[in-house]
């Protein structure tokens, strides 16, 4: 997820989804997004023209985006993809990044949405689309392991709300125990979900 080699509205953009998953929607400024992104801050008003929420928005649809197109690299990782073990890739990296970076940052998506699900319409918004974005891949890999087209959308929704909480659940201990709980209850019950065919 490195900042170089983008232009200065992409770096905002990224800088900004950095920031929110950090700190939250409300603690996150224009100043200090510019900052980070090593833009000058006169450019966020011709890029953003929408402003902060213009900004939040975009980057919440960059992090949905960004979790879509991580499944394909997970599924490239499994020497034999299965539904378990594709959840435990997403699980190994927050497990990664927790124990590698510390409990600092969390998901942006999640973060947008409680800072503004109920104040920022086109935010709640912006984060159902990003969920979507994500929770699609995983329904199709699903599918493509052989979990019927009924089950697949909805062990997709599984997953990845199970992955938020545990996230969750994992910053406020400090400990990356909640990860490892869900994807070892998890990773049979998605397995099962395969129709095996003679």
């Amino acid at each position: 997820m490195a900042v170089s080699g983008r232009g200065p509205r992409e770096r905002m953009v990224f800088s900004a989804a950095q920031l929110i998953r950090r700190d939250g929607v409300a603690a996150t400024g224009m100043r200090e997004v510019a900052a980070h992104a090593g833009a000058p801050r006169g450019s966020l008003q011709h890029y953003f023209p929408g402003g902060k929420e213009q900004l939040v928005n975009e980057a919440v649809d960059w992090a949905g985006r960004y979790a879509g197109h991580r499944v394909d690299r997970f599924l490239a990782a499994l020497p034999e993809p299965t539904p378990g073990g594709l959840f435990a890739e997403m699980v190994r990296q927050w497990t990664d990044e927790f124990e590698a970076d510390g409990f600092a940052g969390g998901c942006p998506v999640a973060a947008a949405t409680v800072d503004c699900a109920e104040s920022t319409a086109s935010t709640r918004e912006a984060a159902a689309a990003a969920f979507a974005t994500w929770t699609g891949p995983v329904a199709r890999a699903l599918t493509d392991m052989g979990v019927p087209d009924g089950r697949s959308a909805a062990l997709a929704t599984l997953m990845i709300a199970a992955l938020e909480g545990a996230i969750l659940m994992a910053r406020a201990e400090q400990d990356v125990r909640p990860l490892a709980t869900v994807a070892r209850e998890l990773g049979p019950l998605l397995d099962a979900a395969v129709s095996r065919r003679d």
